[in-house]
């Protein structure tokens, strides 16, 4: 169930390689024993037009969504985790960040198909 959303600008970085990334939070977040890799859903949304600080520096934004129910300490495993592999495959980013986001487990709902 959890999902990891992943906004980053087009440009400001020395390299950027979505895939790769993606493959890195998965692990990071996963590594942490808070979610179960199975469960993670990835995807990555870039933009053109952005200001940071009002200035076009590059950024990459994180965001993990999961069931309320989790203690501080594990939100902050996992925060502390998607950062440090952001960091090592972004170094020369500017801004680089992670929220990490409750979902009401009575609100939450979704369908798969079998």
């Amino acid at each position: 169930m959890p999902h990891i959303v992943i906004e980053h600008s087009t440009d400001g970085h020395a390299s950027f390689d979505a895939t790769t990334l993606m493959q890195a939070l998965h692990e990071a977040a996963a590594a942490t024993g808070v979610v179960q890799a199975e469960d993670l859903k990835i995807r990555a949304m870039s933009y053109a037009t952005y200001l940071v600080a009002g200035k076009r520096d590059g950024f990459c934004h994180v965001t993990l969504s999961l069931l309320e129910g989790r203690t501080p300490a594990q939100k902050v495993a996992l925060s502390e985790a998607l950062r440090a592999a952001m960091v090592r495959l972004l170094p020369q980013t500017k801004s680089l960040s992670v929220d990490i986001r409750d979902m009401d487990a009575v609100a939450y709902k979704k369908r798969l198909l079998g």
